[in-house]
């Protein structure tokens, strides 16, 4: 009863009516304002991002946007990159990779926006550290009851989620795939999970960044490295990949193979729910992260984590569906994780394929754990007070224990909730920021088009006090 019950609300928050319009409608209204600055910006935001990594000085934030980027990827490519495609084919067909991909075109404009807006009005807590994102920014930039509302109910959601989506469900797709691809007791993975996982979390955001920031950027490389291969090995299919994708986005996907057949209407809601769910943009989380990076103006910091969305889904997100639909794979009735090791064992010789999605799963879904702490640490800092941070990190700690020896079918539903929830208040406040984000981001880019001449903050509107905040 309780299952149905979620399930319900789960299908209606992301259902055609409320989730879905409200974030493409908010993509592509921000695009608009910000004159496709995705397409425009996004070579300078690469090369911000990874070669330059530095972008500030010591006291402008608690880590280099190169790790609150890195922070935000290991919150993001996660378990989704690898399921949650999986699961928008085996549902909405091969047609639902191209609305993943115009899903993730559109969000990148909301990804930069949010953390246009954490560093914009980002603030100190009582320790000195920085803290910011939408249980910060939606009460200051709106104001007034609203926007109180809107930011103490986003930090609500944001712990709940952080606990499920964040924690148990990924905490369980570590401990089930140790034992299916290499018998490990789940026991065992627990405890050494969640002792490492403490470990980190006391150590802190600059722990966390300085974790994420050395083996994320190493876990997508193996990943990506390895579907490269099944695609080369494989590349006489990709033409015919390509033209499926493309095709059934539009016509629908006629029953093949072990799949059942959808419509266009089924592709277009599974690609665009799922290409969300997997880079989160408009869900206020990264925003969270970004606020606490060493920028010298929040443009900046803005574009570097905008590329996190265009990595998510255009890279890796792309790859896993490329595997999928290119071999195969798609047709089967495998579902999940196990419909993209499908796709890897088809395209790699003996059981090389399903190790590789094994490793890859196990540790995308521990970075996922790792960035979703931080998240919900902040919030609980916004909620309660400096003095809730220590327990929570304790909590989150233990509850990646329950998460590796327990079955987790209702967790799955509420965290979709959640989740859901948390996107809401962030999207609305997004909007009606819209202007304030549209008019200082044209201010900088004038006057630093390529993000290389680094000019004063302060000669942009007098804004110098958002980027430089004095220590206690």
């Amino acid at each position: 009863m309780l299952e149905q019950v979620l399930g319900d609300i789960a299908n209606i928050v992301w259902g055609p009516f409320v989730l879905l319009p409200l974030l493409l409608g908010t993509g592509i209204w921000l695009t608009v304002r910000l004159g496709g600055l995705q397409f425009t910006k996004l070579v300078p935001a690469l090369r911000l991002a990874f070669i330059n990594r530095h972008d500030g000085l010591e006291e402008d934030g608690d880590v280099s946007h190169y790790q609150a980027l890195t922070t935000a990827l290991a919150a993001t490519v996660g378990v989704g990159n690898i399921a949650g495609v999986a699961t928008a084919i085996t549902l909405g067909g091969p047609g639902a990779v191209f609305w993943m991909w115009v899903s993730a075109i559109f969000g990148m404009a909301a990804k930069y926006s949010e953390a246009f807006m954490g560093v914009r009005f980002r603030t100190l807590d009582a320790k000195g550290e920085i803290s910011g994102g939408p249980q910060y920014y939606l009460q200051k930039a709106i104001g007034g009851g609203l926007g109180k509302f809107l930011a103490l109910f986003f930090a609500v959601a944001a712990v709940i989620a952080s606990f499920g989506i964040g924690n148990m469900t990924q905490a369980n797709t570590v401990a089930h795939t140790l034992q299916e691809t290499f018998a490990v007791d789940p026991i065992v993975t627990a405890i050494f999970v969640s002792v490492l996982t403490a470990a980190v979390l006391l150590g802190g955001i600059r722990v966390i960044g300085r974790v994420t920031a050395g083996f994320v950027p190493v876990m997508i490389i193996i990943y990506v490295v390895g579907a490269l291969v099944v695609l080369g090995l494989n590349w006489q299919a990709l033409p015919g990949a390509f033209a499926l994708i493309f095709s059934d986005a539009f016509t629908g996907t006629a029953a093949a193979g072990g799949f059942l057949g959808s419509v266009v209407a089924q592709a277009i809601q599974y690609g665009i729910a799922r290409g969300i769910f997997s880079n989160e943009s408009g869900m206020g989380s990264a925003a969270i992260v970004a606020a606490a990076a060493k920028t010298k103006h929040p443009v900046r910091q803005g574009l570097v984590s905008m590329t996190q969305t265009f990595i998510d889904t255009i890279i890796v997100v792309s790859m896993t569906a490329l595997v999928i639909v290119s071999t195969g794979a798609w047709m089967s009735d495998k579902k999940g994780a196990s419909l993209t090791a499908e796709g890897f064992s088809l395209g790699l010789p003996g059981t090389s394929g399903g190790v590789i999605v094994a490793i890859s799963v196990v540790f995308f879904a521990y970075s996922t754990i790792l960035g979703w702490a931080y998240y919900g640490e902040r919030n609980v800092e916004r909620l309660v007070g400096i003095k809730g941070v220590v327990p929570y990190r304790l909590l989150f700690s233990a509850v990646v224990f329950l998460g590796c020896v327990s079955e987790l079918e209702l967790v799955w539903t509420f965290s979709d909730i959640a989740n859901g929830l948390m996107a809401i208040p962030n999207l609305i406040g997004l909007l009606i920021c819209s202007g304030l984000i549209a008019r200082e981001t044209k201010a900088y880019l004038a006057v630093d088009p390529t993000l290389q001449n680094e000019p004063a903050v302060s000669t942009l509107h007098g804004i110098d006090d958002l980027v430089k905040l004095p220590r206690r």
